[in-house]
């Protein structure tokens, strides 16, 4: 379990840093102490309330086929902004491109972490 907090953080953090670099209108506060914050609650997120949301969301997700998880990956995004003085997104389409790279960056690097 330890091992799975620590490689998602991590890959969390990679994440951020490749939305910030590619994503205009994406920012963390340029620190280290604001990339670690904004990826702790991001991992915590990510870890406890996700998958409870997609347990409820499971026939939508489904009905979908799985293109709701993208506006569950946003939703996530857009509380960390309101919960984080760290990030700070400005606008639509800079919330819904840095979920795509977040999300490809998860599912590649979490799928080469798997223990």
């Amino acid at each position: 379990m330890l091992y799975k907090i620590i490689t998602t953080y991590i890959v969390n953090i990679v994440a951020l840093f490749a939305a910030v670099y590619f994503v205009t209108g994406f920012e963390i506060t340029p620190t280290a102490k604001g990339y670690l914050i904004v990826g702790a609650l991001l991992t915590a997120v990510n870890l406890v309330i996700r998958p409870v949301i997609k347990f409820i969301l499971t026939p939508v997700i489904i009905l979908t086929l799985g293109l709701f998880s993208l506006v569950i990956n946003s939703a996530i995004l857009y509380i960390l902004d309101i919960m984080s003085t760290s990030l700070t997104i400005r606008g639509f389409l800079p919330l819904l491109y840095a979920t795509l790279i977040i999300t490809a960056i998860n599912i590649i690097l979490r799928g080469t972490t798997k223990k």
